[in-house]
C-alpha cells in the first residue's frame, strides 16, 4: 500500500501560507500602481528588514540566487529607493541599505500588508492570532538554533 501523506502536515500548511500571502502581496502591489514590480516590493521588504547589509547575505535570507536579487537591486537603485556601497571590510562585495525614498515607498505599501493581514486573520481573534506569531517565532528559532548547530559540527568535522 502506497504511503499516504498528510497534506494539512506542518510543512504543507506553512509552504501553502507562504505561497499564498506572497502571491496575494504580489497581486495587490502590482495592482496598488506604486511604480514597483512584485519582486521589486519584496526585495525593498527585506532590504528594510535586514537593515544594511551585503548583497549575497540578503540574497540568502530571500532564498534568491544573487543574479535574481542583482537585476531588482539594480531597478531599485535606478529609482533611488536603496543604494549600494562597497563594504569596507571587503571591496569586492556591496552593502545594501533603503534610502529615505524607500523608506517611502514602504509606508505607501504598509497599508497593503496591513488589509492582507486582516483577511488573512479573519475568523481568529486578536489574541489567538498573536499566539499563532508567537508560536511561528518560536519554530523559527528552533530551526535557526538547528541549522547553526548543524553548520559547527559541519566545520568541525572539515
Amino acid at each position: 500500500m502506497p504511503y499516504k501523506v498528510n497534506p494539512d502536515s506542518f510543512g504543507f500548511l506553512v509552504t501553502d501560507v507562504a505561497r499564498l500571502i506572497r502571491a496575494e502581496m504580489d497581486r495587490r502591489i502590482g495592482e496598488a500602481g506604486l511604480g514597483l514590480t512584485p519582486s521589486e516590493g519584496r526585495t525593498l521588504s527585506h532590504a528594510a528588514r535586514a537593515g544594511t547589509v551585503r548583497q549575497n547575505v540578503l540574497a540568502e535570507r530571500m532564498g534568491v540566487e544573487a543574479m535574481t536579487l542583482s537585476s531588482s537591486l539594480d531597478r531599485l537603485e535606478a529609482q533611488g529607493l536603496i543604494e549600494r556601497q562597497p563594504d569596507p571590510d571587503d571591496r569586492r562585495a556591496k552593502l545594501v541599505h533603503v534610502t529615505e525614498a524607500g523608506s517611502a515607498m514602504l509606508e505607501r505599501m504598509a497599508p497593503i500588508s496591513l488589509a492582507l493581514r486582516a483577511d488573512a486573520s479573519q475568523g481568529i481573534v486578536a489574541k489567538d492570532w498573536d499566539r499563532l506569531l508567537d508560536m511561528l517565532k518560536t519554530v523559527r528559532a528552533s530551526l535557526t538554533a538547528a541549522k547553526s548547530a548543524s553548520s559547527a559540527k559541519e566545520s568541525g568535522n572539515s
